[in-house]
């Protein structure tokens, strides 16, 4: 798993690559705290190059969106490959979260 962390004026884009898993997650929701710490209060999950995520990687989707709208912030999902995009679906979350087709919509989205 590999993050890729930069910033745009509507926010940080934390893009994720390889695998979401139970090892890997911790590290992500750490970044997490560290942003919503920090004062950052838009997160854009790019998950264009995210080839699995496991039930502990959905969770941290989840949490990210409590931990932000918490504060009144904001999580954006985008860039779902149709794998994890499934994975998404069948576990309710493209009901829960907002997820945009590309990083651009997602951008657009947050103006």
């Amino acid at each position: 798993m590999e993050i890729t962390e930069s910033q745009i004026p509507q926010g940080t884009v934390l893009e994720l690559s390889g695998r979401l898993d139970g090892i890997a997650s911790p590290a992500v929701d750490n970044r997490v705290n560290a942003l919503v710490a920090a004062e950052v209060r838009r997160v854009i999950f790019d998950c264009s190059r995210l080839s699995y995520a496991s039930s502990a990687g959905l969770r941290v989707f989840l949490s990210s969106a409590k931990k932000l709208k918490s504060v009144g912030g904001q999580v954006v999902v985008t860039g779902l490959v149709p794998s994890v995009k499934e994975v998404f679906a069948l576990s309710g979350f493209l009901d829960v979260l907002t997820v945009y087709p590309s990083l651009a919509d997602a951008v657009k989205s947050l103006k």
